[in-house]
């Protein structure tokens, strides 16, 4: 489910992040995303300087494995 406020959309993205005040480099949080929420919660921690990555969920959960 999108991690959007409001939103119940399907998730379709994974966004990977970390806030480096407060995790180590390699840990990655991680929200979901639906398309149209992709860009915007992009930007969000992008403008922070949070944003690692941005994945399609599938092969996020693929790669988990």
């Amino acid at each position: 489910m999108c991690s959007a406020k409001g939103c119940r959309a399907e998730a379709v993205w994974v966004l990977a992040w970390n806030n480096p005040k407060l995790h180590t480099p390699e840990r990655r949080k991680t929200w979901l995303a639906c398309e149209e929420h992709r860009e915007h919660l992009s930007q969000f921690l992008g403008v922070r300087g949070f944003l690692k990555d941005v994945v399609e969920l599938e092969d996020w959960e693929a790669s988990q494995d």
